[in-house]
């Protein structure tokens, strides 16, 4: 048996539909493909296109540390996720949420800068 790894292509079978996804088994494995990689486009009830039994062709797409496998029938391979776009990743968010504490930061000091130069003008009339 070879070893699967992500970017592999598999034939997996149904044997579980849930609200979230479908569980899969293949190889003596089992994987799951969540709602979201079911397609490119928004997919609201997973049971209309999957039931236990269906035969699918999915791309593994992630392997965790403890062995849950991943899977996706999408064409793009970027998530789904109506968070990301073509301007925003989110491997780009921890920065992005860097620049703004410190840009918040910066004005919080300068309110902060402006009250007390009116307090201590008050203070000198």
């Amino acid at each position: 048996m070879t070893e699967s790894k992500i970017g592999d292509t598999i034939e997996a079978e149904v044997f579980k539909v849930t609200s979230f996804g479908a569980f899969v088994k293949f190889a003596e494995k089992k994987g799951l493909i969540h709602i979201s990689q079911v397609s490119d486009a928004y997919i609201k009830d997973i049971n209309q296109h999957f039931k236990v039994g269906d035969k699918v062709k999915a791309r593994i797409i992630n392997i965790s540390q403890d062995g849950k496998i991943d899977l996706s029938l999408r064409k793009d391979k970027a998530p789904a996720s109506k968070f990301e776009s073509k301007d925003f990743k989110f491997s780009d968010f921890g920065q992005k949420l860097k620049n703004f504490l410190e840009k918040n930061h910066e004005k919080q000091v300068d309110v902060k800068k402006n009250i007390e130069a009116k307090q201590a003008r008050k203070r000198h009339k």
